[in-house]
């Protein structure tokens, strides 16, 4: 049924006013409880052997929302009720902007993918700060929260900028997220060549430790599918150096050549970050080459390209502890998760392994025995 609404009623609007639609019925049907006990109870039942513990917490699965969808904090308690087991909010920079000019969001809907070059949208961190304080969760579940540098702010204060972002949301996260590699940024992704890495990390890191005295916020660092192998592994030993609690791989790329992709070329063309279906051979061979390089030494989050149980449980035999997305739910609507939590439940039971855990990173332990 939501197929052929997508096809009747999305599919015609804009990209955006359609997301923003979305995002307001979402909103709107958490608010009213007994909707969104019924939502919860049709779209999220729990499966007890999906549950995960990652970053010091439990949680009912291992599939969360990327960052993204909910850039404001707006939406926490809809998300969870549509059955993710995280939520990763942002990304929020330090300033509020307005994000690039419009048109900025495209669908490719015969590759199952999306462009977007938003440019990090968003009401800045401290009106994004004060709404977390103001929260008041109906569902328990894990929130993350991404960090990005402000367009205005030069490359050369770009650590104070982060932060700026660190002090005023770390004491709200249940992980935070330095995001280094969006394309749609000028100047960002040089922040993750290691050398400029190191140095923000440990401010990041810094300011947490002091913003939340007593309490370790997990960082992780969020890596572009387009890095050379060999920065891919420089990036893996500097987390591993530098205590880092995860990587997150991977953002959406600039690539298009070599994808396979079937839209209009002029479409295809357009600048920005690509997401969905043609990112999942890149974004899996990303993950794969960091777990062959930091094993169980920390917490790797597979994203990209997600659409179906047998993504997730890829991700996780490649080593993701968890597994987020986004580009699908466009397309395949509230009862995503409800189809992932299913399928993959189905796929543990019939597996060798005991528990999920046991299956992080099981094809790269086969090979190496």
């Amino acid at each position: 049924m939501y197929r052929l609404f997508f096809q009747l009623f999305f599919q015609r609007m804009d990209p955006e006013k359609a997301h923003h639609l979305a995002f307001r019925w979402i909103r709107l049907a958490a608010r009213v409880p007994v909707l969104r006990t019924f939502a919860a109870a049709v779209l999220a039942p729990r499966h007890k052997e999906l549950r995960t513990e990652a970053l010091g917490r439990r949680m009912h699965g291992p599939f969360g929302l990327a960052a993204g969808f909910d850039k404001n904090a707006a939406a926490i308690d809809g998300m969870a009720m549509l059955g993710f087991d995280h939520v990763e909010i942002g990304t929020v920079t330090a300033q509020p902007q307005p994000g690039n000019p419009k048109k900025r969001l495209f669908r490719l809907v015969a590759d199952r993918a999306l462009i977007n070059r938003m440019g990090f949208n968003n009401d800045g961190s401290a009106a994004v700060a004060a709404r977390l304080a103001a929260r008041n969760p109906v569902f328990r579940t894990t929130v993350g929260v991404n960090i990005g540098k402000t367009k205005i702010v030069p490359e050369s204060e770009a650590v104070g900028d982060y932060v700026t972002s660190t002090e005023r949301l770390a004491r709200y996260a249940d992980y935070l997220v330095v995001n280094v590699s969006s394309p749609n940024t000028p100047g960002l992704r040089n922040l993750q060549a290691t050398d400029h890495l190191r140095p923000l990390l440990t401010a990041v890191r810094e300011a947490a430790d002091r913003t939340v005295p007593g309490r370790r916020v997990p960082l992780l660092v969020k890596i572009a599918p387009d890095l050379a192998d060999e920065d891919v592994d420089a990036v893996a030993d500097l987390a591993v150096e530098l205590g880092l609690d995860g990587i997150i791989a991977t953002n959406t790329t600039i690539a298009r050549d070599g994808l396979g992709l079937a839209s209009d070329p002029k479409l295809t063309a357009e600048t920005g970050g690509l997401s969905g279906a043609p990112l999942k051979e890149r974004s899996l061979a990303v993950l794969r080459r960091l777990y062959a390089r930091v094993g169980d030494r920390i917490t790797l989050i597979g994203v990209g390209g997600i659409e179906t149980a047998d993504d997730v449980w890829e991700r996780i035999l490649a080593g993701a502890t968890l597994v987020q997305g986004y580009s699908a739910f466009i397309y395949q609507g509230p009862f995503w998760c409800r189809a992932l939590h299913k399928g993959l439940a189905a796929r543990l039971r019939t597996s060798p392994y005991a528990t999920l855990a046991d299956a992080v990173g099981a094809d790269h332990k086969k090979v190496t025995r």
